[in-house]
């Protein structure tokens, strides 16, 4: 199939690339520079220009196409419900340029959106769709279009790490080191699901190719890690402090991160590793902070 990937330079979407080609597709990547398609050329792809300011040169590129994955997002948390916004009406776009086919649309979503609360893994077969979070209008346009006859699949990230990038680690990284204390608030037991971003890439490609329609799929291979673990691997990492922060103090010291900070969020992947064959393999996120260069800024990217 020729895949027409966004976010084909990303984090994400550059280790899609060779794995798509490697089974055996074509990939029509999205760039919005020359820099950018020389990079996707240089991998055996071919370059779409577009922007996700301007939906119309996606749905361009999911025209020309046989499937989609959108791995693509402005990860800019200070505009975090624009950027939302701004998701919506580029899944939208593709999702019309798909309708009346069987082409299968891929869209990214995060696996808060399967919680049952309480302590209790998050769980594939389940949309919260009320959740809180923005993020939910990605999966409320998936849903739509889905409805409409659209061949619409979801994948759900936790925080996707290596040795450079960690998801919302990485700000809180940056936090830390303005700080000069790694902290946690309360006592630091809820936990975010992980997985390393080399499983990730694998598990979209398995999502196009032995996917189904409708389905969500979670990209977790640790279930929950915990606040405090996390605090005490950057702190050891970058030599700084580590301590406790009362919830009242939250929002002063973490900004715009504190929203997502004390959230509880385990999630599990048994549903999609038993009906796509998903195994990962990777460094667990520890390991990754444990082996991270705390000499390179890792915020903004």
């Amino acid at each position: 199939m020729r895949v027409f990937l966004t976010g084909a330079t990303g984090f994400i979407g550059a280790r899609i690339v060779p794995e798509l080609i490697a089974a055996g597709h074509q990939v029509l990547g999205l760039t919005r520079s020359d820099a950018g398609a020389a990079a996707l050329e240089a991998q055996g792809a071919r370059a779409h220009r577009g922007t996700l300011e301007d939906p119309a040169s996606l749905a361009a590129g999911a025209d020309a196409s046989d499937a989609v994955i959108h791995t693509a997002f402005d990860h800019d948390f200070s505009n975090f419900v624009a950027n939302c916004e701004k998701d919506r009406r580029v899944i939208e776009a593709m999702g019309e340029a798909l309708r009346g086919s069987d082409r299968p649309l891929l869209i990214t979503s995060g696996t808060g959106m399967g919680g049952v609360g309480h302590g209790r893994l998050a769980d594939e077969d389940v949309f919260d769709d009320s959740h809180p979070n923005p993020r939910i209008l990605s999966e409320q346009t998936g849903q739509r279009l889905l409805d409409a006859g659209v061949d619409v699949r979801v994948v759900r990230l936790p925080q996707v790490h290596d040795t450079h990038r960690q998801g919302l680690i990485s700000p809180y990284v940056q936090i830390a080191r303005e700080k000069g204390v790694a902290a946690w608030v309360g006592d630091g037991s809820n936990r975010w699901p992980a997985a390393h971003v080399d499983d990730v890439a694998r598990l979209y490609v398995l999502a196009l190719d032995r996917g189904v329609k409708g389905a969500r799929y979670h990209a977790v291979d640790e279930e929950g890690v915990a606040a405090r673990a996390i605090a005490e691997a950057v702190g050891a990492g970058l030599g700084v402090q580590t301590r406790s922060l009362p919830p009242e103090e939250a929002q002063a010291h973490f900004g715009w991160l504190a929203m997502f900070i004390t959230l509880d969020m385990p999630a599990s992947s048994a549903r999609t590793r038993q009906r796509l064959g998903w195994e990962p393999v990777g460094p667990g996120l520890i390991g990754d902070l444990r082996a991270m260069d705390y000499a390179a800024p890792a915020w903004p990217w």
